[in-house]
């Protein structure tokens, strides 16, 4: 089985001048599939500006640029997709819109009623776990390992910290899910980088 590939959620951006070394380290650093770009302007324009400049520095490398939670600002910035919390009426109307040519995933999803759903609708990949939902890492390695035991959409596992990223893999993790894991690590994005891809590529070293 090949080791899962990383995906990253940023913190609220507001200004974005600070990202592009943040990102580009990260890209020298492992094999980075997918950058999750969390958004706290206010004003569209602003949000619009916050996409267009990260989303090339993603690109340009092959790495997938997405947005949260806005399907309008995805297509409308020129990013790969959308991430969606919950298995309602804005992941239909995401997937209405947006598939085949953008990505749309899928979080928030408390239940295996809400996974099975999201999955049959046609999201692109699942995620357990987030930087914003309160699940334990037990919680999310036991929903990981039933997905990927009987389903074949992918999925990602969201890791609280480096150390929950062996269980993830051992689960069947398609994607492992960094949040402040790599943005607050105080020995900065290469170091965090570098031992999250150590072990999501050698999980039988960690337990």
């Amino acid at each position: 089985m090949d080791a899962p590939r990383l995906y990253l959620i940023t913190p609220p951006i507001s200004d974005w001048a600070a990202y592009p070394p943040l990102l580009n380290a990260a890209i020298a650093t492992c094999d980075l599939a997918c950058v999750l770009l969390r958004i706290a302007a206010d004003d569209e324009g602003a949000k619009e500006q916050i996409v267009r400049a990260l989303a090339p520095v993603l690109q340009k490398h092959g790495v997938a640029c997405l947005v949260a939670d806005d399907p309008q600002l995805a297509a409308r910035a020129n990013a790969d997709g959308v991430h969606i919390e919950g298995a309602g009426p804005e992941l239909l109307s995401a997937l209405r819109s947006l598939q085949p040519g953008r990505i749309v995933g899928v979080g928030g999803l408390k239940t295996r009623d809400a996974a099975m759903i999201a999955g049959e609708a046609g999201a692109d990949y699942l995620m357990f776990g987030g930087s914003a939902s309160g699940e334990p890492h037990a919680w999310i390695v036991e929903r990981v390992a039933w997905w990927a035991e009987i389903f074949n959409v992918p999925c990602v596992g969201y890791a609280h910290d480096l150390g929950a990223i062996g269980d993830l893999v051992r689960a069947g993790a398609d994607f492992i899910a960094l949040g402040d894991a790599f943005f607050a690590d105080p020995r900065g994005a290469g170091a965090a980088l570098r031992d999250a891809f150590r072990i999501a590529s050698m999980p039988e070293t960690i337990q």
